[in-house]
């Protein structure tokens, strides 16, 4: 390892991990990269603790365009990531879609109108009455339903920490340096940061630092004197066992269930022979860094009470599973921030995700990596996700938001 680098991302989960791969596979980019990462086992990173799922189903054009990118990337992922020597990496894609239902006339509304946006961009999503619905999904019980929303192609889950580690290793084999140890530290003069210090005791030099920091970033940018709206927030997962599962009754997709989002914001999914479920918090405080305590209660008070109105299927079922995982919450609009500090401007975040980090990671990595090499974005434009609307307190609104 040198004592200087012409780029040190601060994070190795998937964003970090994305931002170094997408900038040592650019011929075009000439320098070294340095990955900082604090915890090897990332036992407790979002990455590791995430559903880890994807959906073009977005209310934003940049946000459905990311996912696009994103299901591409899925699709060439084992070949991309191909490494000298190794097998080639599976990340086990699920391609079974997701599955919104409205029982309001605001849902439906705000249904409708997604649904233009994602149309008018070619995603492959069909929007269903009741009937359609039913004869879709046997199972579900629909009385209520006023309208579906069905993503057929692009959208399902995969393996988390699959994705994370194919692109470390790729990265790695590409001439990116990977360090275990902890940022505590960020020197700056004036309008441009300079350098890391580590918990070891090292100093590295930086021609510009990322922070991928994940729920931690606004200590990262506290470092360097500046700020950033993220903060972590408790998300819990409990996994399902079925006495009769309803998993191969659908009628389409070859009898797959969707990852299926209640109107009561219950989401569940199949997960092997088991299911994965979750639902918003009630009451939703920023948790400590080292709080990963399950919110057991959710299941009993909002869960499973909604899960078997849904559905009969989901009458009788046991936990047999949950853990908690932390959101890198943007509390100014749950939409990811990407782009550089417009006062330090060597600064870059890469922040904010709010639970779409792993599907939204391959772009973002990707815009990063272009604003690193040609100061400017060349692919998907991030400029409406940037750091500027934190300054003028201007939330770019997303209405798809899980």
């Amino acid at each position: 390892m040198k004592d200087s680098y012409d780029v040190v991302i601060v994070g190795g989960g998937v964003i970090g991990s994305g931002v170094a791969y997408f900038l040592a596979s650019n011929p075009d980019f000439k320098g070294s990269v340095l990955i900082i990462e604090r915890d090897p086992s990332f036992s407790k990173a979002s990455t590791a603790l995430s559903a880890s799922s994807i959906r073009v189903q977005f209310s934003n054009p940049i946000n459905v365009q990311i996912s696009q990118f994103g299901g591409q990337f899925l699709a060439d992922f084992a070949e991309r990531m191909q490494v000298a020597g190794e097998p080639k990496p599976d990340l086990n894609f699920h391609a079974s879609g997701y599955l919104f239902l409205a029982n309001t006339a605001e849902q439906v509304q705000t249904l409708s109108e997604n649904h233009e946006v994602q149309r008018s961009l070619g995603a492959d999503v069909v929007l269903w009455d009741k009937d359609a619905l039913c004869d879709a999904f046997p199972h579900l019980n629909a009385e209520d339903i006023l309208l579906a929303s069905y993503g057929r192609t692009g959208e399902g889950w995969f393996n988390n920490t699959g994705l994370m580690n194919g692109m470390r290793a790729k990265a790695r084999e590409l001439g990116a340096d990977y360090l275990i140890d902890e940022v505590v530290g960020i020197g700056r003069i004036g309008a441009r940061v300079q350098s890391v210090t580590l918990k070891s005791g090292r100093k590295v030099a930086a021609g510009t630092i990322v922070n991928a920091s994940g729920p931690r970033a606004a200590l990262t940018a506290k470092m360097a004197g500046v700020d950033v709206p993220v903060e972590p927030r408790k998300r819990t997962l409990f996994v399902l066992d079925c006495a009769k599962t309803p998993e191969g009754s659908a009628r389409v997709c070859n009898g797959r269930l969707p990852l299926m989002i209640d109107p009561s914001g219950v989401f569940v999914r199949p997960e092997g022979r088991y299911f994965l479920t979750g639902c918003p918090p009630v009451e939703d405080p920023a948790a400590d860094f080292d709080d990963f305590e399950p919110r057991h209660d959710e299941f009993e008070d909002i869960i499973w009470p909604a899960l078997a109105a849904r559905s009969a299927s989901f009458e009788a079922v046991k936990v047999v599973n949950v853990w908690a995982g932390h959101y890198d919450f943007n509390t100014l609009d749950h939409n990811l921030i990407v782009g550089r500090h417009p006062e330090v401007e060597n600064f870059i975040y890469a922040n904010g995700f709010s639970g779409h980090g792993l599907q939204q990671g391959p772009a973002a990595g990707r815009a990063v990596s272009e604003l690193i090499i040609y100061g400017g974005y060349r692919s998907l434009d991030f400029s409406e996700v940037g750091y500027e609307r934190i300054v003028e307190g201007r939330p770019f609104l997303e209405k798809a938001v899980i």
